[in-house]
């Protein structure tokens, strides 16, 4: 009895002074965390995508917090509204964010760009870009696995069947940059989406020669610079054989796309080109008979002239 009595009151005390080192210890080496940083991270959408630079939502809301300003600060999925709500908890302004997308930058469909051999491997973009070229002759281009759209987690990107190229909705893209890390061809890029949604950009991503890039792809950029010496606005420069245009100096004149050779400049949701009236040209056509009927009289003054010098 008197052994189960000690052993009680010896554990009890063993408890009993661990107890109070451990609470000196919460004490001494306690960190404290701004309440904001969770008041911020409960309106965050909680996707913990990366897109905003930091790991994660929690990681976001920390930086906002601690930083003092959200100069440079987005969070992609929520986009404006929830960096509204951000400031108002912060007591901060949120500058006002242009809206982005992602692009796919190449167009080497099954059409433009033919396969010369065939992948049986691994269906992951990683691994075919790590064993060999590619399908087709462009090194550069799409490979079609697919790894952009399994590395959506909102379901905006699709693989095309027909063209073999993946297709970005719009309407479910919150620019996230997710797809943009998973192709190990950066094919993908985040860009503004522009002022109503339309935008210009170079669809290609092929950095050889022009003879070489063009005999790989029928809509590959051959580095002429047509496209450079006709833009009014200096937003379009050649590096490596392959023009780039800038979004932040584009004004979307569309004069570059009308001069590319290779039809690889797209511009998106443009309204289509008013075709030139047949009016015009009608006046060209008429201007032509009158100066066929002036010759006309001058040819035949040698044929009355002719009897006087038989005479």
């Amino acid at each position: 009895m008197d052994l189960i009595l000690i052993a009680v009151i010896s554990l009890g005390a063993i408890g009993l002074v661990a107890a109070v080192i451990l609470y000196a210890a919460s004490k001494k080496f306690a960190v404290y965390e701004d309440p904001r940083i969770a008041q911020v991270s409960e309106v965050l959408p909680q996707a913990n995508c990366g897109g905003c630079g930091y790991p994660g939502c929690s990681g976001f809301a920390a930086a906002c917090v601690k930083a003092g300003s959200l100069e440079g600060k987005l969070c992609p999925v929520g986009g404006q509204p929830t960096m509204d709500k951000v400031a108002a908890i912060l007591g901060l302004e949120a500058a006002a964010s242009e809206p982005k997308v992602a692009v796919v930058r190449c167009n080497g469909t099954c059409a433009n760009r033919p396969k010369l051999t065939q992948y049986d491997g691994v269906r992951s973009c990683a691994v075919a870009n790590s064993t060999y070229g590619g399908e087709t002759g462009c090194t550069f281009g799409c490979l079609g696995c697919g790894d952009c759209v399994s590395a959506c987690t909102f379901g905006a990107i699709k693989m095309n069947p027909e063209t073999g190229l993946p297709e970005v909705d719009e309407s479910k893209c919150t620019a996230c940059g997710a797809c943009a890390k998973a192709c190990p061809r950066s094919i993908i890029e985040i860009r503004p989406k522009g002022k109503n949604s339309r935008r210009v950009y170079v669809q290609c991503v092929n950095k050889d020669k022009g003879a070489v890039a063009r005999k790989a792809c029928a809509a590959a950029c051959i580095g002429c610079g047509k496209c450079v010496k006709v833009c009014p606005f200096e937003a379009i420069t050649l590096e490596n054989n392959l023009a780039y245009i800038d979004p932040a100096k584009c004004k979307s004149c569309r004069k570059c796309e009308m001069e590319c050779p290779q039809n690889a400049i797209i511009a998106v949701n443009f309204p289509p080109r008013k075709a030139k009236p047949a009016e015009e040209t009608a006046p060209k056509a008429e201007t032509a008979a009158p100066k066929a009927e002036t010759v006309a009289p001058k040819a035949e003054t040698p044929a009355k002239e002719a009897p006087k010098a038989e005479a």
